[in-house]
């Protein structure tokens, strides 16, 4: 069973968070259903907010902290992905920093890495708004953001006071937190962390070069299947890279399936909505199947009020796009991870940190 290749990939989900799905499927729902009513864009933006602050159970210790910071760093992702949007190098530069900023809270264990995947994903999204004619600048990005989130944040208060808890949580001593996270990031070599990190920063700055250089119409197809494979723990092995970003690739296949069967917005957000539901109540706790549900998530939220599923080409191009930049950087830092192992250069116990 060890030797099993699918691993990596297994289901482990908990007991049902009923509380969290309602409220991620409420929370979606009337941003959403403005959406359909008026057709702006910035309804979208606001639906980002609302799912990705729904990421944070509220009825657990730290819910409520961790849905404060999901609000306001993925507010400041999303309006600084749209800013990027005007230059390539302004995208290059960014989506380089996020992507550094993604590795570095990997570091820190799952849960600071599910911040880091929202975060790069509000960046993506963001950028993906620029241009669209219906928002103008990135502080009204940010605005809508958080207004989404606020409605979310919102219900999570109504769903405390159903189970009769205090309205905010007593939280931790933050130097006790900082020394927990310092104890987990020093069971990672230096070396082993800082090529992850150059692979992340590389792989995301090529990502959003490509898009806006391109002018990729729906580029946030390929942005995103090339953070379903930015994993610490698939570095080593291109063989679990490559199964991670197979399984973002399949996913992308079932949703333009769907959507190009369905070619209704009203069919496709009833369909996301349930969805939605599903993937929030059975969240799974593994990290791999987390950023895949997630990520799969956000693209057919991207999605849903779109028109042109009557062609699916650009979207299938993108989506190969984006495995393939995924897998060039991958073997790319195998063969330079390969040259420092053949130049003598073994992680001693002084790298650790």
């Amino acid at each position: 069973m060890r030797s099993f290749p699918y691993r990596i990939f297994r289901w482990h989900a908990g007991s049902p968070a009923w509380g969290a799905g309602v409220v991620a499927t409420l929370g979606c729902a009337l941003p959403l259903s403005l959406g359909l009513t008026t057709g702006h864009s910035g309804f979208l933006v606001a639906a980002y907010g609302a799912f990705l602050a729904s990421q944070a159970d509220p009825l657990q210790r730290f819910g409520m902290l961790r849905m404060l910071l999901f609000t306001g760093l993925g507010a400041l992702s999303a309006g600084l992905g749209y800013w990027s949007g005007s230059h390539p190098l302004l995208s290059l530069g960014l989506f380089a920093v996020f992507g550094l900023l993604l590795a570095w809270l990997q570091r820190f264990g799952n849960e600071a890495g599910k911040l880091g995947v929202g975060l790069a994903i509000c960046l993506v999204l963001g950028q993906s708004q620029y241009g669209t004619g219906q928002l103008h600048n990135p502080a009204a990005v940010g605005t809508l953001f958080i207004l989404g989130a606020l409605w979310v944040m919102l219900l999570a208060f109504g769903l405390r006071g159903a189970h009769g808890l205090r309205m905010w949580p007593r939280m931790p001593r933050l130097p006790g937190l900082l020394r927990a996270l310092r104890r987990h990031a020093r069971r990672l070599p230096r070396r082993q962390w800082l090529l992850h990190a150059l692979g992340c920063s590389l792989a995301l700055a090529l990502a959003g070069l490509a898009i806006t250089l391109g002018q990729l119409a729906h580029g946030y197809w390929l942005s995103l299947l090339v953070i379903c494979s930015l994993q610490i723990e698939l570095q080593d092995s291109l063989v679990h890279t490559l199964q991670a970003s197979m399984a973002g690739l399949c996913g992308a296949l079932l949703s333009i399936l769907l959507g190009y069967g369905l070619q209704s917005p009203a069919q496709m957000v009833a369909t996301l909505l349930l969805l939605i539901f599903f993937c929030r109540t059975f969240q799974a706790h593994r990290y791999g199947l987390f950023v895949l549900q997630c990520t799969l998530c956000f693209v057919l939220l991207s999605e849903s009020l779109a028109v042109d599923w009557d062609q699916p080409q650009a979207r299938l191009f993108n989506s190969l796009l984006g495995v393939t930049l995924a897998m060039l950087v991958a073997l790319l830092m195998h063969g330079l991870r390969q040259h420092l192992g053949r130049a003598g250069l073994p992680v001693s116990k002084s790298e650790q940190s």
